[in-house]
């Protein structure tokens, strides 16, 4: 009974993800991304994951307002973030999320020690010597 049965997305598994069509996978994901689906449904990109095209370097897109779905999965797509395109593979549990979320288009903020004349007290003590 304690058995692991694998991933499973709203009590379907990928496999029998990736047998439905575009329009039966946008019938059980959210509203939003519902939306997005049914009109982006005659997309190039959508349909290339439609036609099973296998690539060896991944597809590079600048739409970061796609949805993932499940022929994706497994895939890496190179998404756009402004300045490069960052390689996300498409794993399972990102099933109805954007592409944008998994590339971060801004650089994490680190702070070093401050330098001569940052702040006024560092001036104060360089003048003195």
């Amino acid at each position: 009974m304690d058995e692991y049965y694998g991933f499973r997305y709203r009590g379907k598994t990928i496999e029998e993800l990736k047998a439905m069509s575009l329009r039966d996978f946008a019938k059980i994901i959210p509203s939003r991304a519902r939306r997005n689906i049914i009109r982006n449904e005659s997309d190039s990109f959508y349909q290339k994951f439609e036609k099973n095209i296998d690539v060896d370097k991944p597809i590079r897109t600048h739409r970061r307002d796609l949805i993932i779905t499940p022929k994706m999965v497994g895939k890496t797509i190179g998404v756009y973030t402004g300045k490069e395109f960052a390689p996300v593979v498409i794993s399972d549990e990102m099933l109805s999320h954007y592409l944008g979320e998994y590339s971060l288009t801004r650089k994490r903020l680190r702070h070093g020690k401050a330098g001569i004349g940052a702040t006024k007290s560092s001036t104060a003590i360089s003048e003195r010597k």
